[in-house]
């Protein structure tokens, strides 16, 4: 039977390419997202707003549906914006949260019953390296990405006996739509210089990360942050 996988923010970036990873192996994937994903390795779609914790349980339960269950959950919606501590206003902290942290939250509860009875699935939380070393001109994403990998080791601790697996994956520098406003070629060349294999990461990179934590490959690893971030960060 083909893995049933649930990916959020799997219209575009990041989450197009972990949605293509998982097709590749025959898995039936459904994508929840603002926006349609293109035509081709989804297997079905549904729109949701993630700052809306009821619309976002709808979703996630009619994905439950049309699967007939899920055995992994991809949680990689996000959003980014680069403000300075002092420019940070509450209207940006709320939304930063509640689509990065808060929504994991609302996800992982709203499959846990399911895999919980099934004794069995994995979740793949996406958070950022800025959950480890980030915050300068970012401290309200950072402070979200740091929130996943909380959650994640919360549901790890929780659900591990039940046969559930949660990690996390740490991305670096990764070149996509999200932050395209904000960088130049001389941010690239700078970023590029950081890492010891002197380039910046590609969706692809996350992408075979997260399909080795929801495989049985790495069914022994659970409440993990794991950097994907070309040695930039190295614990």
């Amino acid at each position: 039977m083909p893995y049933r996988v649930i990916v959020t923010g799997g219209s575009g970036g990041i989450g197009a390419a972990i949605v293509a990873r998982f097709a590749v192996d025959g898995a039936a994937v459904v994508v929840l997202d603002r926006r349609a994903p293109a035509e081709g390795a989804a297997s079905g779609f549904f729109a949701v707003d993630l700052r809306d914790p009821l619309d976002t349980r709808r979703a996630v339960g009619e994905a439950v549906a049309a699967l007939g269950g899920v055995d992994v959950l991809v949680n990689c919606a996000g959003v980014f914006q680069h403000a300075s501590l002092l420019d940070i206003t509450v209207d940006d902290w709320d939304r930063v949260l509640d689509i990065n942290a808060r929504a994991t939250l609302v996800t992982m509860q709203a499959v846990a019953p399911t895999m919980l009875e099934a004794r069995s699935g994995a979740i793949v939380n996406i958070a950022s390296m800025a959950a480890k070393q980030g915050g300068g001109g970012e401290g309200h994403y950072a402070a979200s990405k740091a929130a996943v990998v909380a959650l994640t080791r919360a549901g790890a601790q929780e659900w591990g006996c039940h046969g559930v697996t949660v990690n996390a994956v740490c991305p670096g520098y990764v070149l996509t739509d999200m932050g395209a406003d904000t960088r130049s070629e001389a941010d690239v060349a700078a970023w590029s210089a950081k890492s010891p294999l002197g380039r910046l990461g590609i969706p692809e990179d996350v992408a075979g990360v997260t399909h080795f934590l929801a495989s049985p490959s790495g069914s022994y690893l659970t409440g993990q942050a794991i950097n994907v971030t070309g040695g930039m960060v190295m614990h």
